[in-house]
C-alpha cells in the first residue's frame, strides 16, 4: 500500500483492531490508517512489524507501548497529538483496550480533550460468541479470571446466578483448572463452549456439558494449546430460592438443629420461613 495518494489523518489517537490469527482479517480502513499515521504505537513492535510487512505497509514510525510503559508513553503521545500528530495504537491481537493494553492511553488522550477514533475489527470474544450456538438474550464479557484457584472460585460465585452467557479469556496452562473451578461453582449441567485458536490453523470450537469439559481437554493435550475463549450458558431463572440463600441454609444445617437453622436463615436471607423449612427438609432428606 502506498502512502502517496492518501489524505493526511487528523490529529487523534486511532484505536486499531488487528487480526487475532489469520492475517487477512484486517480491514481496508485499518490498513489505510496504519499506512498514514505519523506514529504506529504497538504492544509488541516485532509482532506488528510482521503484520505490516505481510500487507506491504511501511509505517512512518513504530514505537512500543505495553503495560509496563503505558503511563509514561501516554503523556508523550498526548503531547504529540497536541502537536498535530496522528497516532495508531495496536495491541498484539484483536481490539486494543479490551482485556488488552490501551485503556490508560485512551483515558489520557480523552482527558486531554483530544479525539479517540475507533477502527473496528476482530474481537476474539465476539467471534467465539457468534459461533457458540448459545442463544441467551444477553452476555457478560468478564475477560480474564484471577490466576489462583481460590480467588477464581470467589469471583465465579459472584457470577453464578447471572442470567447471561458468561464470556471469559483463559491461558492454555490454566485451562484445565479453570474448567474444574467453573464446574465446581456453576454446576456440571450448564453448557460450556471452548473456543481455541480462533481463525488459526487448529481452530477448535467444542461444546459440551461443564461436567464433561475437563475430560475432553485431557483426552488430547493438543486441546489445551493456544488462547481460549470460554463461554458458559446462562444460569436458569431461579424459580425458588437463590443459590446464596440455599448455601447459607446448608451451612447452618450442618451446625444446628433444623428448627434453629431455619430460624437463623430467615433472619439472614429475609426469605419466608415456610419456603426455607421445605428446603431444609429436602436438604436433610438428601443427606440421609
Amino acid at each position: 500500500m502506498h502512502n502517496d495518494h492518501l489524505q493526511k489523518l487528523e490529529p487523534a489517537l486511532y484505536v486499531v483492531a488487528t487480526p487475532i490469527g489469520n492475517l487477512r482479517d484486517i480491514t481496508l480502513r485499518a490498513m489505510e490508517v496504519l499506512s498514514n499515521a505519523d506514529v504506529v504505537a504497538a504492544e509488541d513492535t516485532r509482532n506488528t512489524a510482521h503484520l505490516l510487512s505481510h500487507h506491504a505497509i511501511r509505517a512512518k514510525q513504530l514505537v512500543a507501548v505495553h503495560q509496563h510503559n503505558e503511563r509514561g508513553a501516554a503523556e508523550k503521545m498526548v503531547a504529540q497529538i497536541q502537536g498535530g500528530a496522528s497516532i495508531a495504537f495496536v495491541s498484539d491481537a484483536g481490539t486494543p483496550a479490551v482485556s488488552d493494553p490501551g485503556a490508560l492511553l485512551v483515558q489520557a488522550v480523552l482527558a486531554a480533550g483530544l479525539r479517540v477514533i475507533p477502527i473496528p475489527g476482530p474481537s476474539a470474544a465476539v467471534a467465539a460468541l457468534s459461533t457458540s450456538g448459545l442463544n441467551d438474550a444477553h452476555f457478560l464479557f468478564y475477560g480474564f479470571l484471577p490466576n489462583k484457584s481460590a480467588a477464581r472460585r470467589t469471583a465465579l460465585q459472584t457470577l453464578q446466578d447471572h442470567p447471561y452467557t458468561l464470556v471469559f479469556y483463559e491461558a492454555p496452562h490454566r485451562i484445565v483448572e479453570c474448567v474444574n473451578d467453573l464446574c465446581a461453582v456453576l454446576g456440571g449441567e450448564r453448557q460450556i463452549v471452548l473456543a481455541r485458536e480462533i481463525t488459526k490453523l487448529f481452530e477448535t470450537i467444542h461444546s459440551c456439558r461443564l461436567s464433561e469439559a475437563a475430560a475432553w481437554l485431557q483426552s488430547d493435550s493438543n486441546q489445551q494449546r493456544g488462547e481460549f475463549v470460554v463461554l458458559v450458558s446462562a444460569a436458569q431463572a431461579q424459580t425458588g430460592i437463590p443459590n446464596e440463600a440455599q448455601r447459607t441454609l446448608s451451612v447452618l444445617l450442618a451446625e444446628l438443629p433444623l428448627k434453629q437453622a431455619v430460624q437463623l436463615a430467615v433472619q439472614i436471607t429475609g426469605i419466608g420461613r415456610k419456603e426455607l423449612y421445605q428446603l431444609a427438609l429436602q436438604l436433610k432428606g438428601e443427606e440421609e
